[in-house]
């Protein structure tokens, strides 16, 4: 279960819940995000269209993303809604518990290390990671992209610093973007072939790879854990390149094309 910084969710929120018992005017449901709490579903609020039979659209065990209607903290359940939320609404909802889930386990590992349970890792710097950061995973990516001095800047721990450090960067592959990029090169020169060559060999020392799309146009494929720098590489590297052709009297100009992996 990952465990939320609040008590309870707040009317509109989404929430992901495990139904364990499905009746004839409405169904329960135990929220993963909130510790002893559950969620029930009126059959009115199931389905758009009407209902016939409640177990058509929800049965036991089955997980659920369901919008939150009201809050009873004295009947200790909340109202929800299976109607009220989009499809990418769901999905987006069920990826994002997955990853915190991952989270979680990352947390639990981190405090076995340093001979610790998973409620002593949240009292001493779990929830305190959740304001910092967000949300648990949040923290563990930027551990691995950026190493322990970016969780004691924000005053976690040093030890459990360390010690989530070592965890997430075994854990956590980065972030990859790609970047396309194209060239036209064309060189007037009797070794018109060989300064094609030059040009195009200089990109290698940016760890860029090079496609020949045709004569004379060739694309450029950057990698790199942001946009930011992949565009500054396939920049530096497209322009070095067409310097290298015009300075043997030929030309050349670059088009750039963006697209995620």
């Amino acid at each position: 279960m990952v465990r939320m910084r609040k008590e309870w969710p707040d009317e509109g929120d989404l929430v992901v819940g495990t139904v364990h018992k499905v009746l004839g005017y409405g169904a329960f449901a135990a929220l993963e995000e909130y510790e002893g709490k559950e969620a029930f579903i009126h059959i009115s609020e199931v389905s758009s269209g009407w209902v016939k039979n409640i177990r058509d659209y929800v049965r036991e065990n089955q997980k659920i993303v369901a919008r939150v209607l009201r809050v009873n903290p004295k009947k200790g359940h909340v109202d929800v809604s299976l109607k009220r939320i989009r499809e990418d609404q769901r999905t987006r909802k069920i990826q994002q518990w997955k990853i915190e889930q991952k989270a979680e386990k990352l947390l639990e590992i981190s405090a076995e290390a340093i001979g610790k349970d998973l409620d002593a890792a949240y009292d001493e710097i779990g929830y305190k990671i959740i304001d910092e950061f967000g949300d648990l995973y949040e923290a563990f990516e930027t551990a691995a992209e950026e190493g322990e001095k970016a969780l004691i800047s924000r005053d976690i721990d040093e030890e459990w610093a360390k010690t989530i450090t070592e965890i997430a960067q075994k854990n956590i592959s980065p972030p990859e973007v790609q970047i396309t990029g194209y060239i036209d090169l064309k060189s007037y020169a009797p070794n018109g072939v060989e300064v094609i060559k030059k040009a195009l060999g200089s990109v290698e020392a940016y760890n860029i790879q090079v496609q020949c799309v045709g004569a004379p146009r060739y694309r450029l494929i950057v990698k790199s854990s942001d946009y930011i720098t992949a565009e500054n590489l396939l920049k530096e590297a497209a322009e070095n390149c067409i310097k290298t052709v015009m300075d043997e009297g030929g030309e050349g100009n670059f088009q750039r094309e963006l697209e995620r992996t």
